[in-house]
């Protein structure tokens, strides 16, 4: 039971669902740039690295 409920904000015991969607922040982008510079386009495992780190940067969040 949700404190929504408790308090009744809501009449759903589950309360109420929020979705938080930060927006990308420029250090981000600036990262997101900085990891396609380093990888040499021609390479056979370039894409595969770049989305790892690119995962690895989002879940820091």
């Amino acid at each position: 039971v949700s404190l929504d409920y408790i308090f009744a904000r809501t009449n759903k015991p589950q309360g109420v669902t929020y979705e938080f969607k930060p927006k990308a922040a420029p250090e981000r982008e600036e990262m997101r740039r900085f990891i396609e510079m380093c990888f040499d386009p021609q390479s056979p495992m370039n894409e595969k690295l770049k989305e790892t780190l690119f995962r690895m940067m989002e879940g820091e969040q």
